[in-house]
């Protein structure tokens, strides 16, 4: 399989086993999951998909050597993902606006009642090895530690929203080793401007406030059609525009729906106000702290910079707003 990628370039996937998982119903399904939620309203042209990224993970997985349980469960690490990624969070009793952890909840589940477990089993795969993350430190850690998972994001959102290029991209890349399972940059100037990147991208994209006023309008949106059982639970396992085609035969008899849809939409602006508000809403908020070579031992980045120590412990806590939407 010939893959191209807006990061890696031009990609020969060859494996059989994730070739066959690659073309299962659950994985082309994550082609209709955007990666962000429902940016397009507020910054058109950034859609980019689940299956994109589940790739990339792979790809960089397979770049750095990870074995082949590792690439597995890299690939397959996003495919419980719901309808508008982490929006759904803010939709269900189940989800959690600080942790976004709706997805890791369902995943065992997902993944049981899927096509890959018998694809693994085929290839004499162990299904709870796979399932099981800590046996895939380069594919997941728990922030501010880098991983695959977090590397491909972070680069994908930085370059889809131009704020650098592939060729940056690919340069951080190169200046990445794997030192007893830890991801570490070579050279300490690259993980402070990795480091700086991020935390732009996580104050303009993934914790703002457009991104809370989408987690909240979409999630609006979800929860009350799933109150009028214009939707059901299983539908949220489908694909953004096929649920979109659903709630959208019940606006014109439904007010209340036609206006969350509106301004789900961003056809109803909004504003930060803290004395006249209609809705608080919590964004889990993401940074990291790098690891570098340091001489003849490897260092945080924190532990030689205390500004960003202090930044790590503030970008940390959960972002908070107070939403007032027009009329």
């Amino acid at each position: 399989m010939i893959y191209k990628d807006r990061i890696y370039g031009t990609i020969q996937i060859e494996n059989p086993i994730l070739l066959e998982l690659i073309a299962t119903p659950s994985l082309q399904r994550l082609k209709g999951i955007d990666q962000s939620g429902y940016f397009e309203p507020y910054f058109p042209g950034t859609s980019h998909s689940r299956f994109e990224h589940s790739l990339g993970v792979c790809i960089l997985l397979i770049k750095f050597g990870a074995p082949l349980e590792e690439q597995i469960a890299g690939l397959i690490h996003d495919v419980s993902h719901p309808v508008f990624s982490h929006c759904i969070d803010y939709a269900l009793d189940e989800g959690s606006e600080t942790e976004h952890n709706f997805q890791d909840k369902m995943f065992e589940d997902f993944i049981k009642k899927s096509e890959i477990p018998k694809i693994l089993e085929k290839h004499k795969i162990n299904l709870d090895y796979i399932l099981d993350e800590n046996n895939f430190p380069l594919k997941e850690r728990p922030l501010p530690d880098l991983c695959a998972d977090r590397i491909d994001y972070s680069l994908r959102t930085a370059v889809v929203f131009k704020e650098i290029t592939q060729l940056d991209a690919i340069k951080f890349i190169d200046n990445l080793v794997i030192i007893k399972k830890n991801w570490v940059f070579k050279d300490k100037k690259i993980a402070k401007s990795y480091a700086e990147l991020f935390k732009k991208i996580n104050t303009l994209y993934y914790s703002g406030p457009p991104t809370a006023a989408m987690f909240r309008t979409v999630g609006d949106v979800i929860k009350y059609a799933m109150e009028k059982s214009y939707i059901n639970k299983n539908d949220i396992f489908s694909t953004d525009k096929e649920i979109i085609k659903k709630i959208r035969k019940f606006q014109e008899k439904d007010n209340k729906l036609r206006l969350l849809f509106r301004r789900m939409n961003g056809k109803i602006k909004f504003k930060l106000d803290e004395n006249n508000y209609d809705a608080i809403v919590f964004c889990k908020s993401r940074i990291v702290d790098p690891l570098f070579k340091h001489d003849s031992s490897i260092k945080r980045l924190s532990e030689v910079d205390n500004n960003w120590a202090e930044i790590v412990k503030k970008e940390s806590l959960p972002k908070k707003y107070f939403l007032k939407f027009g009329i």
